[in-house]
């Protein structure tokens, strides 16, 4: 069983990573079971520093390492068969899930019966890695090992864990994010066959709401549609969209903060003579991660610790948010990670919002005298109306080009609330008062004079990254620009970028659009 130190949400990597453990492990790939870790610290991201699925950098960041992990688990079993059957470690090899002197008619043993035996044996500090014109799994064709289970419907995930004398609960949250309530009235919810109870909870941006629990999803529902509440929406900013885009669309024709990178600093001169102007303006809404499963996660809280079952992207974080609502060590909080049906970014939330909600409902519930697990269920509804959102966000670029198609100057600007602000991230990837998500993307690779200004307003609408964070605008910002450079030059669009990929940096670039090409 190889666990993996990420969660999956469907991109495969459960898979990946045992690919390649096992393959320096000369496992036999149809007796390899895979499964996941959880935030204790074995399962930190190597490269990050923490745990961690985003980013699209857990093949790059856990390559070498689960490799190593392979490597050195065949070598400690190699060195308790050289051990027991007092043969050098030399003359030993390990094949399939075999281990095997190298003369013909030797000893032999599976790694099961060598297992306790290399489990005393030291871990060694370096190993030799298999060259790759030896690799029997890495670079071929492999099925998912969660490809039957998915297509039968077999496969589990959060939202599908069960705990012996479980209930489940739902949220109603305010309709204005941050607000609270008045009062309620629970007494309809109560007539409710299997509600249970109905308790106030803190939800993560400081509102307050309610928790309906039942013995069922469906009973939690029909509970929540019965409560009565009077919500306060006093104090609370109630944001508009319509209000918000007229307002980042005069934000945009001014210049905001400058973009700290010395590429983003050019001269804007050449605008006013350039023989030829583009004005173009784009506007992005606020978009829900609608990942096919909605959120849900499973508390079993005890006198002294917690377990909680959920589809984590941030365990650690998630463990630390749980810990301090429930007035535990972060220690004695375990999260079992789950298969997810998609995620892209929604469940990794900086504060561990949706984790955090749940163990509020854990603790309100054992505080009500009722200490048993209890799973939090977001309907599809909750998610798009209380969730997190991709910003929304206004491009405005005014570029100054040649007959030619060369770009004289280009002056860009960007509103769009900040990601990063107030996260664990804000320390090292919002510099000089910009966002470094909300610019990721712009310019490179291409060789252009370019000046970059932001605005990040403060708005009552909590974001987070989305998928691929900024590049899911500035890409098509950047290459519809482009494309209106060369067709008013009367350039073909492929080789007028390539003019303008310059060095290293634009390698990859240039080879995809020429495979692209001649594809």
């Amino acid at each position: 069983t190889i666990l993996c130190n990420r969660m999956d949400m469907g991109q495969g990597i459960e898979t990946a990573l045992a690919m390649l453990c096992a393959e320096e492990l000369d496992a036999d790939w149809s007796r390899v079971r895979t499964g996941f870790g959880s935030q204790r610290p074995a399962y930190v991201d190597p490269a990050m520093g923490m745990h961690l699925t985003g980013g699209s950098n857990s093949v790059k960041n856990s390559y070498l390492q689960y490799r190593e992990l392979g490597a050195r688990t065949r070598a400690m079993l190699v060195a308790a068969a050289a051990r027991q059957w007092g043969v050098p470690a030399e003359q030993i090899q390990a094949v399939n899930g075999v281990v095997r002197t190298r003369a013909g008619g030797g000893r032999s043993a599976t790694y099961g019966e060598l297992f306790e035996a290399a489990l005393r044996e030291p871990v060694p500090g370096q190993v030799r890695l298999k060259d790759p014109k030896d690799f029997q799994l890495i670079g071929k064709p492999t099925g998912l090992k969660v490809a039957r289970a998915k297509s039968s419907g077999a496969q589990t995930y959060g939202i599908d864990v069960r705990l012996p004398g479980m209930l489940t609960a739902v949220i109603v949250r305010p309709p204005v994010f941050h607000a609270g309530y008045r009062g309620f009235s629970a007494d309809e919810a109560l007539k409710v066959k299997g509600v249970k109870a109905v308790l106030p909870v803190t939800l993560d941006r400081g509102g307050q709401g309610l928790a309906v629990v039942a013995e069922g999803y469906w009973a939690a529902k029909l509970g929540r549609d019965a409560l009565k509440v009077e919500w306060d929406l006093s104090g609370v900013d109630k944001a508009d969209t319509t209000r918000l885009v007229a307002q980042y669309r005069e934000l945009a024709t001014r210049p905001g903060t400058p973009a700290p990178q010395p590429h983003f600093k050019a001269d804007l001169a050449p605008l006013a003579t350039a023989p030829n102007r583009l004005v173009a303006e784009f506007v992005f809404p606020y978009l829900n991660h609608a990942q096919m499963e909605p959120l849900a996660c499973t508390v079993d809280l005890q006198a002294d610790k917690c377990t909680i079952h959920a589809a984590s992207q941030m365990p650690g974080v998630d463990a630390g948010a749980a810990a301090a609502v429930l007035g535990l060590r972060p220690d004695q909080v375990e999260i079992v990670v789950q298969m997810a049906g998609g995620g892209f970014g929604r469940r990794a939330t900086p504060t561990g919002e949706w984790v955090r909600e749940a163990a509020g409902v854990a603790k309100a519930l054992a505080a009500a005298g009722s200490r048993v697990p209890v799973k939090v269920v977001w309907s599809r509804e909750d998610d798009m109306k209380a969730g997190y959102y991709r910003p929304l966000t206004v491009h405005r670029a005014e570029i100054g080009f040649d007959a030619g198609g060369k770009v004289l100057a280009w002056d860009h600007r960007i509103v769009s609330q900040s990601i990063l602000s107030g996260s664990p991230f804000e320390s090292f990837m919002v510099q000089q008062g910009v966002d470094m998500t909300t610019t990721e993307g712009m310019r490179e690779p291409y060789d252009v004079p370019m000046t970059l200004s932001v605005h990040h307003p403060k708005v009552n609408v909590p974001v987070l990254w989305w998928r691929a964070v900024g590049s899911t605008h500035t890409a098509y910002v950047m290459e519809t620009l482009l494309d209106e450079i060369a067709v008013a030059t009367g350039q073909d669009p492929v080789a007028y970028r390539l003019k303008l990929m310059a060095g290293d940096k634009g390698r990859r670039h240039r080879a995809a659009l020429h495979r692209g090409r001649r594809g």
